[in-house]
């Protein structure tokens, strides 16, 4: 019989991450806030596929749009596609090393924010320039961080330590 993994520290971690997300900062670091909301959704698509998917991502999207205030579907498209390019090869990029698995990543918020770009010239939004290709770069830069907190949250889970229990 399988042992039921609980998911409540993973939706802890979501909340936490849409909490990062929203917290109000000085105009200086806005420019340069990581996409906490996308680290976390590639971390959980790619180790629990099964779990975490499309529905998942786009549930998340709508929620930072009503918290942002943003174009409705925005960032729900956004998550939509960086979930199914990582829901794609999840198989491949799980075992990459480090350094190649925070390029995917980068490649992955690159093409997260070119969506962005899309979507507001489409909708005659003006662009934000600069602040979008921080938000790369310091997701990219963020990235093993989240990716070690993230293992170890997923090791305890998995593994039903006391912690969560």
């Amino acid at each position: 019989m399988a042992r039921q993994v609980r998911v409540w520290p993973v939706i802890i971690a979501f909340l936490a991450a849409v909490a990062l997300e929203v917290i109000p900062l000085p105009e200086l670091l806005q420019s340069v806030r990581p996409p906490f909301v996308a680290l976390v959704l590639i971390y959980w698509v790619m180790m629990w596929p099964e779990r975490f998917g499309l529905a998942s991502a786009f549930i998340l999207g709508l929620c930072l749009d009503i918290l942002h205030g943003q174009l409705m579907g925005q960032n729900a498209l956004m998550f939509a596609v960086v979930t199914y390019l990582t829901l794609r090869f999840h198989l491949q990029i799980r075992i990459f090393p480090l350094w190649q698995l925070t390029m995917i990543v980068f490649t992955l918020l690159t093409i997260s924010a070119l969506v962005q770009l899309l979507i507001e010239g489409i909708a005659g939004l003006p662009m934000t320039g600069f602040t979008l290709w921080g938000r790369v770069l310091s997701g990219t830069l963020l990235w093993p961080l989240v990716l070690g907190v993230m293992d170890r949250l997923r090791m305890q889970v998995e593994h039903r330590e006391s912690t969560f229990d």
